[in-house]
């Protein structure tokens, strides 16, 4: 029977992916999906990506440069296009900018392709839904839906999962003629769609309301993921640093309420200060651009409160990066790799309970389509 072929191993689908950075989506979904080319134009992210996943499938370089005939067919495309036009850090120049812009050269090397993926993410920052009224994203769902896809966005929060507050948009499109399961979709938004998702989506055509399973509470804090011993600031930055902190806050760590809260410093009314959070979560990591893009820890040690700035190792942590995950180059490399990155439970997660069993729909679909076509063209015995 044709049941008997259909596709149920979860480790065969393959996929490619568009601005890898430091690779932490190839390593979230190798239980899922086997990564058989990857793309990134900076050399330091490429040094870290093929650190890890060696240089064999890896291409450094524009994007504009990619020719769509030239890449295998796959199961899965995944695009974590620049974000610096529709963030809010950003200049706001939105979808269209020069580098958020670049997810339109992703289309055009889709389009190339003598078969497109059944299935296709995007991730970027909450701007992409937020920003402009929607707009930026209404472009890009429509841009998806004329290519004959059904889409749907959600956004999922790196502070389910590890110590870091990261919300960030995925959208995630399969082609229109595959049916999807009844248990990976809503008739109404979930908890994956926040009040603007909600909003837009009402006023979309091929829209999905993509549902999975709420994950459980995250167990980790901030302090299980600090290097204790990593050495401070020096006394003199020390006190600069924490004559900018309120003294409310202050007295939290000089009573003992509080051994280690991260912040970063911002200016208040013309005046510089050291904004703290005491959630038990380090804010969303940024690339070190600037001094206000450093996110510091103010730690009470042995007695002592001290400052310094976030480690490599402990941004990979932040990001669900295992301890044995390469990281060379300089500290700033490694910050930037990781403040770019995709947190890698996040991905995880969505492949184990939405991605891999699109696949499977989407490839059992495939595998009818062409036994239905053998079949028609088959003559009857007489």
């Amino acid at each position: 029977m044709l049941t008997s072929a259909l596709k149920t191993n979860k480790s065969t689908f393959t996929f490619l992916e568009f601005f890898a950075g430091s690779g932490l989506v190839t390593y979230a979904l190798k239980n899922h999906f086997k990564a058989v080319w990857a793309n990134d134009i900076d050399e330091k992210k490429a040094t870290i990506y093929t650190a890890n996943h060696g240089n064999k499938y890896f291409q450094l370089g524009d994007i504009s440069n990619i020719q769509g005939n030239d890449l295998p067919e796959v199961d899965l495309a995944w695009a974590s296009f620049p974000c610096q036009d529709l963030s809010l850090a950003g200049l706001s120049a939105g979808i269209n900018g020069q580098r958020s812009g670049m997810v339109w050269e992703w289309l055009r090397v889709l389009d190339e392709m003598s078969d497109k993926p059944s299935l296709l993410v995007a991730e970027n920052v909450e701007g992409l839904i937020s920003s402009n009224k929607g707009d930026h994203y209404r472009v890009l769902h429509e841009a998806l839906r004329i290519r004959g896809y059904k889409v749907g966005a959600i956004m999922l929060d790196a502070a389910r999962w590890v110590p870091q507050s990261r919300p960030r948009i995925f959208v995630i499109a399969l082609k229109r003629e595959i049916m999807i399961p009844d248990e990976l979709v809503s008739e109404e938004p979930t908890w994956l769609h926040t009040k603007a998702i909600a909003k837009v989506g009402v006023t979309l055509e091929d829209w999905v309301w993509w549902n999975m399973p709420v994950p459980p509470s995250r167990k980790s804090s901030l302090s299980d993921i600090i290097e204790w011993e990593a050495p401070c600031d020096h006394n003199q930055i020390s006190e600069r640093n924490i004559s900018l902190i309120n003294d409310r806050h202050l007295d939290k760590f000089l009573t003992g309420e509080v051994v280690v809260a991260p912040g970063y410093k911002r200016t208040r009314n013309g005046k510089q200060v050291l904004e703290l959070r005491f959630d038990g979560i380090a804010g969303c990591l940024r690339t070190p651009g600037g001094g206000s893009s450093r996110q510091y820890l103010v730690i009470n040690h042995n007695g002592k409160v001290q400052t310094r700035l976030l480690t490599v190792r402990e941004t990979a942590r932040l990001m669900g990066a295992p301890e044995t995950y390469k990281l060379p180059g300089t500290y700033n490399d490694g910050y930037k790799a990781m403040g770019d990155a995709v947190s890698a439970p996040v991905a995880k997660y969505l492949a184990k309970h939405l991605l891999v069993k699109l696949a499977i729909v989407a490839s059992n679909y495939a595998l009818e389509g062409a036994y239905n076509n053998v079949r028609g063209t088959l003559k009857p015995i007489i």
